[in-house]
């Protein structure tokens, strides 16, 4: 992937796919679900897949919502894999059993992270290792893909220390081990106190490397510093929400807000020298990491508040509400 989009910036890296916008928990820092939504028809999803694939895309990620309950997730990999793109997947990991691990296993999926929260289940999250950690010995012994397990610090965590403990499981079970600081619930920085910032650094020590272990951005997001970077979402990275709109991001849905069978090469060129206001504070790791592919080159002279196609629909959330100044967060 990366010698790829090293070697030309026109085509997508890596999109984000929602074919599920339900979700079996209610997270209390999480704004990317509801209760009631429908799977997407599968036969639509793989449009959406064709599409990413006449794009260049090297990797799509499925996530939610919660993924694991769309009926056919797998076959939606299965196509992923047929256009010859890389397949990842993001989950609760709670409805993770053997004979869906198998499934995972034959349809060709490459990656699967579970971000876990928590040692035991509170009032902000009920992903916890007490509740997982069978999940994760079913894991450890059926899963011929990779496993990554995120924990994470900030945002109303109540333990940080139970980072520790979790990443000290994963690595106990052969898994990789990241670390991740939430975010508000406008996908923007909240700087870590002492404590956060000491068991972010002990689990950073415990990390193994993996294709999706760029996270250097991460120790600015730790310190509560601002993080000077190119974000090119929109060109390099496409959030695809399960209305088949693109997105910057899965903080900033509603721009561009652009169908994706109307989202063309001008828009995603245009896309990759625009800047965006919210970059400096942003916390979404997945698009620091592919941006830094391109960091180096192509300075962003572009605004983001310009005019959409006239075919785009209406903003639903204006990015020009998230723009931080020094200080916040």
């Amino acid at each position: 992937m990366i010698v790829k989009g090293l070697l030309s910036t026109e085509h997508v890296l890596l999109a984000h796919l929602i074919p599920m916008r339900r979700c079996n928990l209610s997270c209390a820092y999480c704004n990317e679900y509801d209760d009631h939504s429908k799977p997407v028809p599968l036969e639509l999803l793989k449009q959406r897949v064709d599409r990413l694939a006449s794009f260049g895309a090297t990797v799509i990620t499925i996530s939610g919502g919660e993924p694991l309950l769309h009926p056919e997730l797998d076959l939606l990999i299965r196509h992923i894999r047929s256009r010859g793109i890389l397949a990842g997947l993001i989950t609760n990991g709670y409805l993770l059993t053997e004979e869906r691990i198998g499934q995972l296993n034959r349809a060709g999926l490459e990656h699967l992270q579970i971000s876990i929260d928590n040692v035991v289940p509170d009032d902000v999250s009920k992903k916890s290792l007490k509740v997982l950690d069978k999940k994760l010995e079913l894991l450890a012994e059926h899963a011929d893909f990779h496993v990554n397990i995120n924990s994470v610090v900030g945002g109303g965590i109540h333990y940080p220390q139970d980072a520790l403990t979790i990443a000290r499981r994963a690595v106990a079970l052969g898994f990789t081990s990241t670390v991740g600081v939430i975010h508000d619930h406008n996908g923007q920085l909240r700087g870590l106190n002492a404590i956060e910032r000491r068991v972010y650094r002990e689990i950073e020590s415990m990390g193994k490397g993996s294709y999706a272990r760029f996270n250097q951005f991460q120790d600015n997001i730790a310190h509560g510093r601002a993080h000077q970077w190119r974000c090119r979402s929109g060109s390099r990275y496409l959030y695809v929400c399960e209305n088949g709109l693109v997105h910057y991001c899965s903080q900033q849905r509603g721009y561009p807000g652009i169908p994706l069978e109307e989202y063309t090469a001008e828009l995603r060129r245009r896309e990759y020298f625009t800047a965006k206001p919210c970059a400096p504070h942003c916390t979404i790791s997945c698009v620091q990491q592919v941006a830094m592919v391109d960091n180096w080159r192509g300075p962003q002279t572009l605004k983001a508040f310009q005019p959409l196609p006239q075919s785009a629909p209406a903003q639903t959330k204006p990015l020009v509400q998230l723009q931080a100044s020094p200080g916040d967060d």
